[in-house]
């Protein structure tokens, strides 16, 4: 952080997350995690926020976490898996509850993909982040437009990895959905209207090609740094914290925008932080 002049970050577990097909074991270990994340941030307060990590597809263990994780810890907000070790996405109908009380509570969620379950019967051996990881953040963007999620819930301030995938490149494709008769009622004013919403991250995608593409679908404003460390290698890292600032669709206000401003309009705990800094 301090060798890129990164003044605040916000911790989060992403793949493979917490559940591995038992669901005691994620019970017992999602909370250990969330008060690691916890501890970290009351320690460095003006360093660190953190995400709390929830125990899906376990709805009924996710819904008590996730009130612990914010109502006792404090945590900024939640992360999920794009897709989940019984093989469902997110928009799927079992999930109901769960992005209910996100609603209710106008949670900031950041969405990450993982390996998903149809991988096993992909046989080819490329490593998942140059594969698996783009579609399975791209499908639960489709699927929670299409099952009317978006739409019923409008007050989860949800964040995509990877600048959306492909989302950005498929949405002209993806609004041909709006000619669906099954799309009449879920999502009625249309994809783009529902892409739009959404935030999206600069993980692995600040660079031309991939922020051409996103400031096509959205403006600065849903645009958020991201840096997807320790995953990614601190030379890797450092390039992804320079590049935004040699791309030319980005001025000096749209960069601080998205480099800081917006998350900080989403953080507000952090912000507060900050500001006593």
């Amino acid at each position: 952080m301090d060798d890129n002049s990164i003044q605040a970050a916000v911790t989060s577990i992403s793949a493979p997350g917490v559940h591995f097909e038992d669901t005691a074991f994620a019970r017992d270990l999602v909370p250990c995690c969330n008060e690691v994340a916890a501890r970290l941030a009351g320690d460095h307060p003006k360093r660190f926020g953190a995400f709390a990590t929830l125990p899906l597809p376990d709805v009924k263990g996710a819904l008590l976490e996730l009130e612990y994780a914010l109502d006792i810890l404090q945590l900024d907000g939640v992360v999920l898996l794009a897709s989940q070790s019984d093989g469902r996405y997110l928009g799927d109908p079992n999930f109901d509850d769960l992005v209910a009380e996100l609603d209710r509570r106008a949670a900031v969620v950041f969405v990450h993909p993982t390996i998903p379950k149809s991988v096993e019967a992909v046989p080819i051996d490329v490593p998942a982040f140059a594969s698996e990881f783009p579609f399975d953040t791209s499908c639960p963007i489709l699927n929670l437009i299409w099952s009317g999620t978006v739409e019923r819930l409008p007050n989860v301030r949800g964040i995509f990895s990877y600048a959306g995938a492909t989302a950005p490149f498929l949405a002209w494709r993806w609004s041909l959905l709006n000619l669906h008769p099954t799309m009449l009622e879920p999502a009625a004013v249309g994809v783009m209207h529902y892409l739009g919403q959404l935030l999206y991250d600069t993980a692995l995608s600040a660079n031309p090609h991939a922020l051409r593409s996103l400031l096509e679908l959205v403006g600065p404003s849903q645009v958020v740094f991201w840096s997807d460390y320790p995953f990614a290698p601190a030379p890797l890292h450092g390039a992804s914290v320079r590049s935004p600032a040699s791309f030319d669709g980005f001025d000096a206000p749209k960069r601080r925008a998205i480099e800081r401003d917006n998350a900080l309009v989403l953080l507000p705990g952090l912000r507060a932080q900050l500001e006593r800094a």
